[in-house]
């Protein structure tokens, strides 16, 4: 599109409000979805992909290989909380499977020392 002077601008395109992308939901489905989960296209999400449109489309796409909720909300530029909305939607349909991550008792305390050992070697 021209400017006023001739130059050339960029018109972004309009984002839709959350709540229209989840149906005014804040949760998914399943609450306990973490969003260190693993998601992978099933045989149905694959072969459904040309029926899903948008953001349910793109997330399946996305899924050919496993990716971390969180990487699929990074990837696709949405918000984390729609995009757990959107998953949970895509597991309970049979599109998306989904590898819970196995937590050992203890594991969290570690994982938290190795972070914070981390961050005080760098500052």
């Amino acid at each position: 599109m021209a400017g006023p002077e001739g130059d050339v601008t960029t018109v972004e395109p309009a984002r839709l409000p959350p709540y229209v992308l989840t149906g005014g939901r804040a949760r998914p489905v399943d609450e306990r979805l973490e969003i260190e989960a693993l998601v992978v296209a099933t045989p149905v999400g694959r072969g459904e992909r040309a029926r899903l449109q948008f953001e349910p489309g793109d997330i399946v796409s996305l899924c050919r290989e496993p990716h971390a909720i969180v990487e699929v909300a990074a990837l696709l530029g949405l918000q984390l909380g729609v995009t757990r909305v959107l998953v949970g939607d895509l597991v309970a349909t049979g599109h998306l499977s989904v590898s819970r991550p196995a937590w050992q008792a203890g594991r969290k305390a570690e994982i938290i020392e190795r972070v914070i050992r981390g961050l005080d070697s760098i500052t």
